[in-house]
Parts: structure tokens; sequence; C-alpha cells
């Protein structure tokens, strides 16, 4: 009797003359079901937009379906987080109330030019927008970039009557600023629609938007 050394065979093997034992097969690739999947490139708006990983189950949803549910919870969420850099490094949180995103997941804001984010927006324009749809249990993260926009074409299209007494000349006026976030990327998390995380790291489903 000896003991097979072999890594793939932890068992007792008896060497019978004059038999050959058949070579013992290679141990099977471990299942991934987590790995990181690509998706073909898209056109959006006009845009190309590039594979992304997506980090969910197998058979999970598509990008076309997570970017449906991820405008969903965007729309229905109304208000979100806005974070910014501060003059320190330090981030800055605020909520604001964002126009509904467009068909290429652009958002579009406004403000009164006068305030922090703008000044830190001029400074470091990376920003994260954070929704959260409580009804739901699905939150959206969108981290972009912002530029400022003072064009009057772009403000006569953009207003809430809500608004009314925080601007002097409703859309018109110095005292109405827009900014423009185009984003990078999406988290989404979701689980009720079938946008689920990585049960072992938590991890949202995130599309690339480059």
């Amino acid at each position: 009797m000896r003991i097979c050394t072999c890594p793939y065979l932890l068992t007792a093997v008896l060497m019978v003359p004059g038999i050959a034992l058949a070579q013992a097969p290679a141990p099977a690739a471990p299942v991934r079901p987590f790995d990181q999947l690509r998706v073909a490139p898209s056109k959006v708006e006009g845009r190309q937009a590039q594979g992304e990983p997506v980090r969910q189950a197998q058979g999970g949803p598509d990008r076309a379906t997570v970017l449906k549910v991820a405008r969903d919870v965007m729309q229905q969420a109304r208000y979100c987080d806005m974070v910014t850099i501060g003059e320190d490094g330090q981030p800055q949180a605020r909520v604001i109330d964002a126009f509904a995103p467009e068909a290429d997941m652009t958002v579009w804001i406004a403000t009164n030019p006068l305030s922090r984010k703008v000044a830190q927006i001029r400074t470091d324009p990376r920003v994260t927008l954070l929704y959260f749809n409580p009804n739901a249990m699905a939150y959206v993260t969108l981290i972009g970039r912002a530029a400022l926009v003072t064009d009057p074409a772009e403000k006569a299209k953009r207003w809430k009557d809500d608004w009314a007494t925080l601007y002097k000349d409703r859309n018109r006026g110095d005292d109405y600023l827009l900014v423009k976030i185009t984003p990078t990327r999406l988290e989404v998390s979701a689980e009720g629609l079938g946008v689920k995380n990585d049960p072992k790291t938590w991890k949202p489903v995130l599309i690339d938007l480059k």
C-alpha cells in the first residue's frame, strides 16, 4: 500500500503490478458566479458608451434594464444628496432638487452662483449624487464631473415653479445658475427591482458611462 502524493487524489491507492491506473482528471474550474461581466458597447445620445463591468449573479438584468431601474429610482426619489470636494479636501454634502436625468443620464441642477458648491466645482469638478427611494429600498450613486452653465437658452429650458421665491427673476436672472453633471459611472442597488448587490461583498451593480 502506498499513499498517493498527487494533490488531486487524497486517498490510498493500491499499486497492483501489471495494471496501469488511469490518470486522475484535472479538477474542474471553480464556479465564480460573480466574475466581472462585460456588456457590449452601445451608443447613448451620440456618445459611445464603453462596455461596463456588471458585478452580480449570472443571469441578472442586462445594461438596458439596469439603466431603466436607475432612472426610475432617480425620478421617484425626487431629492438627492450632492457631494463636492471642499477647499480643505473634505467631501461636503447637501440635499438638492435636481432635474430628471436625461437620456444619457446627464443631470442638471440649478443653484445660486454664490453658493459654496459653485466655488468648489470651479476648483474641483468631481461630484457625486446619491438618490434613495425608501419605498423600494433602492439607491443610485451617480459619479461624474460638473460644469457651470450660464447660457440663457439652457436656463430657459429648465425651471421649477417651486423655486419662485428663491430667485428674483425666475430662471432669467444672474442669480440663477445651472450645473450640468456628466456621469462617468453609476452604482445601482435595487434588489426588489431585480438589481442585486454581490451577496459576499455587498458591492452594487456598476455601469461605466465614460
